[in-house]
């Protein structure tokens, strides 16, 4: 776990290996959230960069007569 320091304005920086590793870039938005007494920052993907992050998913599940 890595420490950052809230400025006077209160800004924090986002440590390099995070940014390396969620491919975060300047001025990309991000989602803040209060969870449980604690921040999460969610970045904002475009939708291209969602396809195919559900490649591999199980789709077979026990549906009812009605619904097939």
């Amino acid at each position: 776990m890595q420490t950052v320091t809230v400025s006077p304005k209160y800004q924090v920086v986002i440590p390099r290996a995070i940014r390396e590793s969620l491919h975060l870039r300047p001025g990309q938005k991000m989602q803040v959230v209060e969870y449980n007494g604690r921040i999460e920052l969610i970045p904002e993907r475009d939708i291209a960069e969602l396809r195919g992050f559900l490649k591999g998913i199980n789709t077979e599940l026990d549906r009812e007569e009605d619904r097939l």
